[in-house]
């Protein structure tokens, strides 16, 4: 387990990549614990690309008052090419060291975290905090911004039914998940999609979606819901497939960026500030380049090197489960 060199007093924390609520509220519990503990606690804006230019401020209470409902980050986020260097990484650390940063946190996804260990591994202390919608990092059965997300994309689903029974339609619905599926995986059954497509698995379209979609025609069926992530293919090209190879009327809707969105629910409010918390304590304790983690109904934490090297996808038992759900049968 990695401990700090020397004592750490000045902590910096940045959100990195993209936005997911309740990234905030982590942030809130990084400044109220942090200072709970004795630690004086600074504001990196605009991720690493801040990191490196100095984009840092000392906050307090005061400065996260009325943060945890909001969603999106009040710190900002935005890509460094120029950290992704080992120049940039050298360059980091030196501004790190310049506003006497004797440790960094960082909120944000498997990028972001390949980030901070290139920052351990120069010997500048880190921990990580995970916060995705895309629910992919691998230590973490859930990361903040998640719960959010699937209610957003489910309740946008929601609406676009009704329209889809009004007119007789197959709705094709594409969320984010370019790598991932767990999005759209959950977002389909929670609302009942006759289709969900993932990147995990390869969709057969004959069997998987025409046979599917006529089955329930078939049975009387009028509309129909296709969920698919962004990294199986594309909603607009879908739909016309599907209207050409079957005749039924489709159109294809993008949710895009609307996900990332919106105040942050109960659970990723109390997960955030549960990590965020978690996170704290292991600076406290002399823990550090720790990722924190949930496991098993525990918030845990991990050592960076292990956590990046562990690999999570869709459990084949719920991809069948799904399927048993869906109007596979023509239900």
């Amino acid at each position: 387990m990695s401990q700090p060199s020397k004592p750490i007093k000045n902590i910096g924390v940045l959100t990195s990549g993209g936005d997911a609520p309740g990234m905030n509220a982590a942030v809130r519990a990084v400044v109220r614990g942090g200072l709970h503990y004795g630690f004086s606690i600074f504001g990196i804006r605009r991720g690493y690309h801040g990191l490196w230019r100095g984009d840092i401020d000392e906050l307090n209470g005061q400065s996260v008052s009325e943060r945890l409902q909001r969603g999106g980050t009040f710190l900002m986020t935005a890509r460094s090419q120029t950290f992704n260097t080992p120049e940039g990484v050298q360059k980091a650390i030196e501004m790190a060291r310049v506003f006497n940063l004797d440790l960094v946190m960082v909120i944000g996804g498997d990028g972001t975290f390949r980030g901070a260990r290139d920052l351990s591994r120069q010997g500048f202390p880190v921990i990580g905090i995970p916060g995705t919608i895309d629910n992919d990092i691998a230590c973490s059965d859930y990361t903040i911004g998640y719960d959010t997300a699937m209610n957003t994309a489910m309740e946008a689903i929601d609406k676009l039914r009704d329209t889809a029974m009004s007119h007789e339609r197959c709705s094709v619905i594409e969320v984010m998940g370019r790598k991932a599926g767990y999005l759209a995986l959950n977002v389909g059954i929670a609302t009942g999609a006759e289709v969900i497509m993932v990147p995990e698995v390869t969709t057969d379209f004959q069997g998987d979606v025409v046979k599917v979609l006529l089955q329930g025609r078939n049975s009387g069926k009028h509309h129909y819901i296709v969920v698919v992530a962004e990294g199986a293919g594309s909603a607009s090209d879908i739909a016309a497939k599907i209207q050409e190879t079957t005749g039924i009327e489709s159109r294809a809707t993008i949710l895009g960026h609307l996900q990332r969105g919106g105040s942050p629910t109960n659970r990723d409010r109390t997960m955030a500030s549960m990590m965020g918390l978690h996170a704290i304590e292991c600076v406290r304790d002399g823990r550090v380049n720790r990722v924190v983690a949930y496991k098993s109904g525990n918030i845990i934490d991990i050592d960076i090197e292990e956590a990046l090297d562990m690999k999570k996808t869709i459990d084949p038992l719920q991809l069948e489960r799904a399927h048993i759900l869906s109007a596979r049968r023509g239900f």
